[in-house]
């Protein structure tokens, strides 16, 4: 057994198996190929070899695998990039603990061999991206003597590290009958980064790739030698322009991920279904909720789930649930959801840690493309290996599995794709074959980033991780901010370190939507939707200079992007803890202070307050705020958008964080310390100092 100390030589260990592939050649090393580029080449290539649809990980490691063997490759995708479900994991990188307790306790040898793939795989994705994924220490909580053995042999087997001396990094679990605690390795990443890396490695190396790219039908033909239809392409249609064109191919591999029977039934509409989706959502709090370098599993929740609790982006994830679903492309995160994801926390932290519905600050839903169990009663006990089938026409389907194994998916799919059409390629040559942005970066990447370019620290290190060796050529795009410090670099929002030049990055990086931008190129509307609305004007701003949009265009991509995180982010969900609140539970004591407090405002009692009310009381104690700020503060609070908070909503409000439905609200701490700004400033009566001088 190794203790935490020992982590160096473990990681050594552990993620040192993989061995560079041979140097291939790279056409677009210096400058990707415009989305136009790409379309052309789609438009204007006789016949590939293949056509991939579906641009998630899976769609995107086949198009590497495919390209690197000198196959001639195609790849539509009818979204973004890792727009489903690949950008809506737990972003863990990890063999899958509960399949290996599956594996022991049922002598299940397919998921042992699945979890022994899965962490060779793990082994080289931190490897080859290295920027954008790390080891993580992840504990788990033993409150029962009896379990310590149980837990422990299987974590064993699984060849990770125990420690009770790393409790002290997590000082805000729940003590109380805890009899010790299991800690393990396992690997994690920035889930949607890693699926654009992947598309951008296999751009580079000559893969023709195009998000918003959408398969109307497929095309056949009559094979001449047996008389049957086989698959030899796709009429697809661009979404942006609406503009339809054929694309030709020796093989359609389907990569659709939730939707692979959509496209499966374009080939025959008789086949069965294979897949099962299943809806896991996902929380994000502050993150002060779980330490910056280690993570929590509870391994047996009160419904029998997994929950995983993880420092990510500063911030902490909590999740996942795993229920049946709709296919939907825009699944939407539920309020049971989300209280159940809180009381799982709850039962974990210390009781001195208030955990408040307020203070999930995004939520998301991802579905999962399991594979039908016909034996299974639910989701949960879904297998999530991967299948692989071939149809009658030829059209190769990779159905299931997992992030972690997207790589080893894409190689058994182009194997079986070669063998299936007689195509001439050799062996895969994608187990150590660095990801864009990795070859050139280090941990210390960044200092060159704020020596070279006058970045601040958190912006430089928020770059070198997300861009790798890219990030200089984001760094040259930096406007000079005109302050002494930071020379270059103005944020999109004050508290994240993402900046303005990233989003005309972004555009380079295939990004056509505002969504993309908020969702994938950067991830604030992962991280906190409020945050990200306020950023959105900008971002429309900027993509529309970059990109050349319409006035009329504008409203639209800032219509839809709010309408983004309002349903699939979990605004809506935020929102409503306050727009639900019939009554206001409030003592009497606390409605009087709070309307003394509101009337310092509201100095004429009209009975609600505007921007200007604000604007007065806040230059009487010698503070400025803009009024477009002033306004988004306002609009929090106003619930029935008439432009004026009124004392309803005021009480409301207060009564909605005494409740913990709603926290960090910037109206009530500015109207506090106005508040306490003016008490302090009040004259002392001359009654009460007994007559006075």
């Amino acid at each position: 057994v190794i203790g935490c100390k020992d982590f160096i030589y473990y990681e050594h260990a552990q993620f040192s198996l993989v061995e560079a592939a041979e140097p291939i050649n790279i056409p677009y090393q210096d400058e990707l190929p415009s989305r136009e580029g790409q379309l052309s080449a789609l438009r204007n290539t006789p016949e590939f070899d293949v056509l991939i649809v579906g641009g998630g990980a899976t769609g995107c490691g086949c198009a590497l695998d495919a390209v690197t063997r000198n196959l001639k490759t195609a790849l539509v995708e009818r979204e973004d990039f890792s727009s489903g479900t690949s950008s809506r994991s737990t972003k863990l990188i990890h063999g899958g603990v509960r399949y290996l307790q599956k594996a022991i306790m049922k002598l299940d040898y397919e998921q042992y061999l699945m979890v022994k793939e899965a962490l060779h795989e793990r082994s080289n994705l931190l490897k080859i991206a290295p920027h954008l994924s790390g080891p993580l220490p992840i504990m788990l909580p033993v409150y029962k003597w009896w379990q310590l053995p149980y837990y422990w042999a299987g974590i064993k087997m699984y060849d990770l590290v125990s420690g009770s001396q790393c409790l002290k990094l997590f000082p805000m679990l729940k003590k109380d009958q805890l009899v010790a605690a299991i800690v393990y390795y396992d690997g994690q990443h920035n889930d949607a980064r890693m699926n654009l890396a992947i598309a951008l490695t296999a751009a580079r190396y000559g893969a023709a790739t195009a998000n918003y790219t959408e398969v109307m039908r497929i095309l056949k033909k009559t094979d001449p030698e047996t008389g049957k239809e086989r698959v030899c392409g796709a009429r697809c249609r661009d979404v942006i322009t609406g503009q339809e064109f054929d694309v030709r191919a020796k093989c359609v591999i389907n990569a659709t991920g939730p939707f692979t029977d959509s496209l499966r039934k374009m080939d025959d509409q008789n086949i069965p279904n294979i897949c099962q989706p299943s809806a896991g959502v996902h929380i994000v709090m502050p993150g002060y909720y779980s330490p910056d370098k280690m993570g929590l599993l509870d391994p047996a929740t009160s419904d029998g789930r997994v929950i995983f609790f993880l420092p990510w982006e500063k911030m902490t994830i909590a999740g996942t649930t795993d229920t049946p679903t709709e296919v939907t492309p825009h699944p939407v995160p539920k309020e049971e959801d989300i209280t159940f994801i809180l009381s799982e926390v709850r039962n974990y932290l210390s009781s001195d840690v208030e955990v408040r519905r307020g203070d999930v600050l995004a939520a998301w839903s991802g579905i999962r493309p399991l594979v039908t169990d016909p034996n299974s009663k639910d989701t949960q006990s879904i297998c999530r290996n991967h299948i692989l089938d071939v149809s009658e026409s030829g059209m190769v389907t990779i159905a299931g599995g997992k992030w972690t194994t997207y790589r080893a998916m894409a190689e058994e799919t182009i194997d079986a794709a070669i063998k299936a059409n007689g195509l001439k390629a050799g062996p895969s040559r994608t187990v150590g074959l660095v990801l864009e942005g990795a070859k050139d970066w280090t941990p210390t990447t960044y200092i060159r980033l704020v020596q070279d370019y006058g970045l601040e620290i958190e912006v430089a290190q928020h770059l070198a991780s997300t861009y790798g060796d890219k990030a200089f050529d984001v760094a040259k795009m930096a406007k000079v901010t005109g302050k002494r410090w930071p020379i270059v670099g103005k944020r999109l929002v004050s508290e994240f370190p993402y900046i303005e030049c990233e989003v005309q990055y972004a555009v380079k990086e295939y990004a056509c939507t505002a969504i993309d931008v908020i969702a994938r190129r950067t991830r604030l509307g992962f991280l906190n939707v409020q945050a990200a609305d306020e950023a959105l004007p900008k971002i429309v701003e900027i993509m529309g200079k970059e990109l050349k949009w319409s006035e009329q265009k504008k409203r639209e991509e800032l219509q839809a992007a709010k309408q983004f995180l309002y349903y699939e982010m979990g605004y809506k969900t935020r929102s409503e803890q306050l727009t639900n609140i019939s009554e206001i539970s409030l003592s009497a004591a606390d409605v009087d202070r709070y309307k003394k407090r509101f009337h310092k405002f509201d100095t004429q009692k009209k009975g609600f307050i505007t921007i200007v009310d604000v604007q007065h009381v806040l230059e009487s104690i010698s503070v400025q705020i803009d009024e477009n700020t002033l306004h988004e503060i306002l609009n929090e609070v106003d619930l029935n958008k008439n432009g004026q908070v009124e004392l309803n909503e005021f009480l409301q409000l207060m009564s909605a964080i005494q409740k913990g439905y709603v926290s960090g609200s910037r109206l009530a701490i500015l109207m506090k310390i106005a508040e306490e700004s003016l008490d302090q400033r009040e004259p002392v009566s001359v009654d009460r100092s007994g007559g006075g001088v």
